[in-house]
């Protein structure tokens, strides 16, 4: 489904929902990858450079100065509307977090960079659609794109592939093929989003559209014919579990020496 820029943009201002200090407002998610439909939310975030004293707005925690993001929800249209305001200081600081003088290779495979709700807001920044403030956001994303963004997500996705392969070689090992056979489905999920991530495809934190991402970065080690296959489980079988175990985990060990951090 396709949106309306400009008729999304006069809501918002209809309705006295752009602060005057507003850097740049953009719609994320799949609204902005034309991947929504009649039920879909739409999901905006507004930049500013001083809180928004607006309405009806819920506070969300971030690890960030100040500690919160506000919320505010409203339906029009025929759609939910989500709209999330930060503060352009909140993105220098969670900026600064990726940078590569703070890049440390065993902090970011331990998961210890970024919470999910900033890793989304700075990857959702790549693909989002600007309803205002295009300047703006092309600072923000060639800052991204010098920054060790991609490298922390690489790392992140690859050490929880490697934890899980470990957790379904053990398990097989044990003779407790269920627990291994989901080990196997996690160890695949976290590679696959290594591979996306080395190709710019940032959401893995949102995995209901991994098969889309696959298809828009197209990795040339894994073809999505066969991700497709083991992400469904096709070729199980339940009276020979091992040989899809083994399968999967030396794909995932095989894929990940390809993966450049």
């Amino acid at each position: 489904m396709q949106i309306d820029v400009s008729q999304m943009l006069n809501t918002l201002q209809a309705r006295q929902l752009v602060p005057d200090t507003c850097q740049a407002a953009y719609v994320v998610g799949s609204a902005a990858r034309g991947w929504s439909n009649k039920r879909s939310d739409f999901d905006i975030c507004l930049v500013s450079t001083q809180p928004w004293p607006g309405p009806e707005t819920m506070g969300v925690p971030v690890p960030l100065q100040p500690s919160m993001v506000q919320w505010h929800t409203f339906h029009a249209d025929n759609h939910g509307w989500d709209l999330a305001y930060w503060l352009d200081d909140q993105v220098d600081q969670m900026l600064t977090k990726i940078s590569w003088t703070e890049y440390d290779q065993a902090r970011a495979s331990s998961d210890d960079v970024l919470t999910p709700r900033e890793e989304v807001f700075l990857g959702r920044l790549a693909t989002c659609v600007p309803l205002v403030g295009e300047a703006w956001l092309a600072r923000r994303r060639a800052e991204i794109e010098a920054s060790a963004f991609k490298a922390i997500l690489v790392t992140r996705s690859l050490g929880s592939a490697s934890n899980a392969i470990e957790d379904g070689l053990g398990q097989m090992e044990n003779g407790d093929l269920n627990s291994a056979v989901l080990s196997a489905r996690i160890a695949f999920g976290h590679t696959v989003d290594a591979l996306l991530a080395e190709r710019g495809e940032y959401e893995s934190q949102i995995p209901k559209w991994r098969a889309r991402r696959f298809q828009v970065a197209d990795p040339v080690a894994l073809t999505f014919s066969k991700y497709w296959a083991i992400e469904t489980m096709q070729d199980f079988d339940p009276k020979d579990a091992s040989k899809w175990i083994s399968e999967v985990l030396t794909l995932c060990q095989d894929l990940s020496l390809k993966i450049d951090i």
